[in-house]
């Protein structure tokens, strides 16, 4: 992993522990300092998290860490809801039942692992969780959108983490969604997806307001 790459993951780490919330602003000089790199390689680092969509950067002002607005969170889980339903057509056409099986391990991962006491870790492993609907579907073009869409993911759950975290309702909605999918009723998957991405949304809005 290069220098550029370790400040990356360094500053995704900071945004969902919630030491770099939402609005916060970032300079080079102090992360240089902070993970004993040069600013160049920070530089370079803060760029490539602005294009994801971690970072925000303003003429004059400098760079962010990125704020969701309600508008900009119910319009990536329409956008997501679309994207994982692709995906999911995608696992089902595999008449050889590969792909279902392992998104069914996937799922067995995800579920040990987000018992962890660690909230990174609980947050890693919701994340790879979904990275993995979109790599089992084996679709190039759901591979080059992820990076985008993850940093959407990572900016709305770190919110949800730090206001309104429930572990059980987390796994239990993904058991449904996993179930849904496996049972390829597409009206169950349908509604199945809705709770677990529209209504994921909706519940952080309210707690929110």
């Amino acid at each position: 992993m290069s220098r550029r790459e370790i400040v990356m993951q360094e500053i995704r780490r900071a945004i969902v522990r919630g030491d770099l919330p939402p609005g916060k602003k970032l300079t080079e000089n102090s992360l240089a300092t902070d993970l004993g790199v040069s600013r160049p390689t920070v530089r370079e680092a803060m760029a490539q998290l602005v294009n994801e969509g971690f970072l925000t950067q303003e003429p004059y002002r400098g760079i962010y860490v990125d704020s969701l607005s309600t508008e900009q969170m119910l319009d990536t889980a329409k956008v997501r809801m679309t994207l994982d339903l692709l995906a999911i057509d995608l696992i089902l056409d595999d008449e050889s039942g590969n792909r279902l099986s392992r998104l069914h391990n996937e799922f067995k991962t995800y579920e040990r692992s987000v018992q962890s006491d660690d909230p990174l870790v609980r947050h890693e492993a919701h994340i790879e969780f979904h990275r993995q609907v979109w790599e089992i579907a084996e679709n190039d073009l759901l591979i080059k959108y992820w990076p985008i869409t993850e940093a959407q993911i990572t900016l709305q759950l770190a919110t949800d983490q730090r206001l309104a975290s429930d572990l059980s309702r987390d796994v239990e909605v993904h058991r449904q969604l996993v179930d849904a999918i496996e049972s390829r009723d597409d009206n169950a998957i349908r509604a199945a997806l809705d709770a677990h991405t529209m209504g994921s949304v909706d519940a952080l809005i309210a707690t929110l307001q």
